[in-house]
């Protein structure tokens, strides 16, 4: 979890901004973080994972729970994030999980 989240969290806050034109600020006010915690996401200085869990059929989803996230507010960002882990560890790429998603199974 903790080697995800920040993955999950940095993919997210870069679709939003390269996708949905959302400032640093913006995207930080959505997903519940700093705007510097953003600036960290965007320069790879946050969320550095040395496996690639991302890849095409991952970044879609990204992009419809970054467009949930900016048209619900910062209540969507959990529920969006599990159903990120969600798809990433039924690929297999994702081992890990947090207590949220065991306690759901």
């Amino acid at each position: 979890m903790w080697n995800g989240l920040p993955v999950i969290r940095r993919e997210i806050a870069t679709c939003m901004i390269n996708s949905f034109g959302l400032t640093q600020k913006e995207a930080a006010e959505k997903l519940g973080v700093t705007p510097a915690a953003i600036c960290q996401y965007i320069s790879k200085k946050r969320g550095k994972i040395k496996i690639e869990i991302i890849d095409g059929s991952i970044t879609k989803e990204i992009t419809i729970s970054a467009e949930r996230i900016i048209n619900n507010g910062n209540g969507s960002v959990t529920s969006e994030t599990c159903r990120i882990c969600s798809i990433i560890r039924a690929n297999e790429k994702f081992p890990l999980f947090c207590q949220a998603c065991d306690s759901k199974e």
